[in-house]
């Protein structure tokens, strides 16, 4: 092969690169992908292995579950056994957007997603690239961000690639994130709220749709 070719051969294309991450992540693998808010390492969230090499890639103790990402309701309802009025209040106003919503999971789910008392933190992203994704592999993607435990969260591809290169083969480009505190993450006790990281989405704003009915870690 000549050396045009070569070069031809390794030219940006983003076609190619997103189908080679979808067959990545068929076979188990874990990509690096943009969200609405940060850079992600995206794995098929019901495949056990490919969650474990999440958390051993990023470093994170296996008892501190990490979000996942579903394209809609009806992959949500493959995810959690039941959905209050309150957390469909906040979903109905905040999704698809960076609110996490913690909420009874299905118990046939692999066991490093779930908190203590048996939830999953799930929401629908608005970022194109990463809806996609989702549509495409028809399976719900982690979430958690593309960095080691206790670094800086990748905002851009490349800082992504400072701490993934070599040991994650597929980087989606979304171009530089805005985000300066992630997703809001929230847990849905009853008719009450908790309030577990204070991200994108704001406490007043919350309080917006659930009143006074709200309490913070």
């Amino acid at each position: 092969m000549s050396k045009t070719k070569i070069e031809n051969s390794k030219a940006p294309n983003p076609a190619r690169d997103f189908e080679a991450a979808i067959d990545a992540l068929r076979r188990g693998d874990v990509i690096v992908f943009p969200t609405e808010t940060l850079y992600g390492l995206g794995a098929d969230a019901l495949n056990s292995e490919a969650v474990e090499k999440v958390f051993q890639l990023k470093g994170r103790d296996f008892r501190n579950p990490i979000p996942v990402l579903v394209a809609g309701p009806e992959m949500l309802r493959n995810l959690i056994s039941e959905i209050s009025p309150l957390a469909q209040g906040l979903m109905d106003r905040f999704w698809p957007g960076p609110l996490t919503l913690v909420l009874p999971a299905r118990q046939d789910l692999p066991k490093p997603l779930l908190n203590a008392s048996g939830g999953i933190a799930v929401r629908i992203s608005s970022q194109p690239i990463a809806t996609q994704v989702l549509k495409t592999l028809g399976r719900p993607l982690t979430a958690t961000s593309a960095n080691p435990s206790g670094e800086e969260p990748a905002r851009t591809l490349q800082e992504a690639k400072s701490y993934f290169a070599g040991k994650v083969d597929f980087f989606l480009d979304g171009g530089r994130l805005t985000s300066k505190s992630g997703s809001t993450v929230v847990e849905v006790i009853g008719a009450a709220i908790k309030i577990i990281r204070e991200g994108d989405i704001s406490t007043s704003e919350l309080r917006s749709v659930v009143g006074a009915k709200i309490f913070q870690r």
